[in-house]
């Protein structure tokens, strides 16, 4: 008996598996309205869509498209088919390409859950668009806002394309996406954080677009939990400024106070803005990120 090749991968990013269970599920925010146009996102308004809710009695000036004719037919009273308005919603993902983000597989994790947001934003016609930001004062790379299935290709070619490095702080990175950004949605932000820069103010702005934040910090095993002693000389990967520690192991407890409060700092100023806020290792992969924490927490469905 002939054994069947195996299919071809898809992307480098993820595997076929992942693919595929990516696919049937969707973005989640904590708001409904979104911007006028058509997509698979639902609101609460009323409108146009596949979706039947109710009938109500037709009006003069009512679009007649909408009048059930079978109905009439049986009753001779005219009834209007409602449906529940189904609207676009805006993808905007920020992908932190900076040097800080090139150790301990932070990018590529970066890069794998910028896949996974944008095909679920593609598969439910909303419209996806990428940025990614390495060197302060140049343009990001950015993929065009794309909606539907027949974009995959291109979201998942951007993203293995990508390259980290540079010195591009965070809080610049989200004013020079917002000057090329235009909608309304979700904002995935995905960085290490590890920033210098106004974070508050980058949270804000992103509000103010009228854009939900997703937030994910991802910090390297040796971030979270570093193994240090005696006499080290620390060097900034973005500014290549230089310090020295001298019995390093006895500042760990300073520092594990710091990276908490950073974090709770964090998750606190993005949940004000009505966004949300969580902090994984570089070490989970991509399916646990997904599937065990991002689904149950509901950010996902």
């Amino acid at each position: 008996m002939e054994l069947s090749p195996k299919k071809q991968k898809l992307t480098t990013l993820l595997s076929n598996e992942t693919l595929a269970r990516v696919e049937r599920m969707r973005l989640n925010p904590n708001r409904r309205k979104t911007n006028r146009s058509r997509g698979e996102h639902l609101s609460g308004k009323g409108g146009t869509s596949i979706e039947f809710t109710d009938y109500r009695d037709y009006v003069a000036g009512d679009d007649i498209r909408y009048v059930d004719w079978n109905i009439f037919a049986r009753l001779q009273r005219p009834y209007l088919k409602l449906y529940r308005h189904e609207e676009e919603m805006n993808v905007a993902i920020l992908i932190d390409a900076s040097a800080s983000m090139n150790f301990q597989d932070k990018f590529e994790r970066a890069r794998q859950l910028a896949a996974a947001f944008g095909l679920m934003g593609l598969t439910n016609n909303e419209k996806v668009s990428v940025f990614s930001c390495n060197h302060a004062g140049t343009t990001p790379k950015i993929m065009p806002p794309s909606t539907g299935r027949q974009y995959r290709t291109r979201l998942l070619t951007f993203l293995e394309g990508l390259e980290p490095g540079g010195d591009f702080p965070l809080e610049q990175a989200v004013e020079s996406m917002l000057t090329y950004h235009k909608g309304r949605g979700i904002a995935v932000v995905l960085s290490d954080f590890l920033t210098f820069g106004d974070i508050p103010r980058a949270f804000n702005m992103l509000f103010s677009a009228g854009l939900e934040t997703y937030g994910i910090q991802l910090l390297s095993p040796e971030e979270i939990d570093p193994e240090l002693a005696g006499d080290v000389r620390f060097i900034d990967c973005e500014t290549g400024t230089s310090l020295d520690v001298s019995s390093a192991g006895d500042l760990l407890g300073i520092y594990h106070e710091h990276r908490i409060g950073l974090q709770e700092y964090l998750e606190s100023t993005c949940r004000k803005r009505n966004g949300r806020f969580l902090s994984f290792s570089s070490a989970d992969s991509v399916e646990t990120i997904l599937f065990e924490n991002l689904l149950r927490r509901g950010w996902i469905l």
